[in-house]
């Protein structure tokens, strides 16, 4: 296999590998929509996953219904019956570092405090894993957002997060975006016995992390955010 590329599982098919401080776009996809785009800088990629950097001010864009509102802001039943569009704005969380593993439903998120910068939890946020696409001028990943969350402190202690949303929204199958319930609990539970093993990456790994000074902050959002979804 040539370097920069690597084999996907049980296809055939070869994916792009991404190199170190290339700047790419990660995207939420809804049903063929674009539900949030988040530039990000490639921190590493390799047989393990993709490890990504988002500081803090990223130029970002997030879909919302006609009248403004967010996804979050009402009932999902009204959500559905609404249409959307994309509105740019800015990272406005702390800077943020996130392991795509290989071929994972999930990723792993390091949040950091926002006054002194440091490690203070971890994220898992259960996913259909990424797809990966690179136009050459850009690159980027496709993934679709599961919304059942696991928040994971340092002490390994543990729980879910948004579960009355994932129950919510699987009352519509027909808009819903997540077909499998049981999939993707069984994939947060298999995240759960590496946590409470404090296997990979739950072992300390990448805590300490400091990106590179070099790296900027992107203001707008690259030419292409807005291709059409992969998925």
């Amino acid at each position: 296999m040539r370097n920069g590329a690597r084999h996907l599982r049980g296809t055939g098919a070869i994916e792009p590998r991404f190199a170190p401080g290339r700047l790419i776009v990660h995207r939420n996809v809804r049903r063929g929509r674009i539900g949030w785009v988040r530039p990000a800088t490639v921190v590493s990629d390799d047989e393990r996953g993709l490890l990504l950097w988002i500081g803090r001010g990223t130029a970002v864009a997030n879909e919302v219904a006609d009248d403004g509102r967010g996804m979050r802001s009402m009932p999902f039943a009204e959500w559905l019956a609404r249409s959307y569009r994309l509105v740019t704005g800015v990272w406005a969380g702390p800077p943020l570092l996130m392991f795509l593993p290989a071929g994972a439903d999930h990723s792993v998120w390091w949040f950091r405090d926002g006054v002194t910068d440091r490690f203070t939890h971890w994220y898992v946020n259960l996913e259909e894993h990424a797809l990966r696409w690179d136009d050459g001028a850009l690159a980027g990943v496709d993934m679709v957002d599961q919304d059942l969350d696991i928040l994971v402190q340092p002490d390994l202690g543990w729980c879910w997060k948004d579960e009355e949303e994932f129950v919510e929204r699987l009352a519509y199958p027909e808009g819903y975006w997540v077909p499998d319930e049981a999939a993707v609990r069984a994939e947060g539970l298999r995240v759960v016995a590496t946590i409470e093993s404090g296997g990979f990456p739950f072992d300390g790994t990448w805590c300490d992390f400091v990106p590179d000074p070099a790296w900027t902050i992107p203001a707008t959002l690259p030419p292409g955010w807005d291709r059409p979804p992969v998925r």
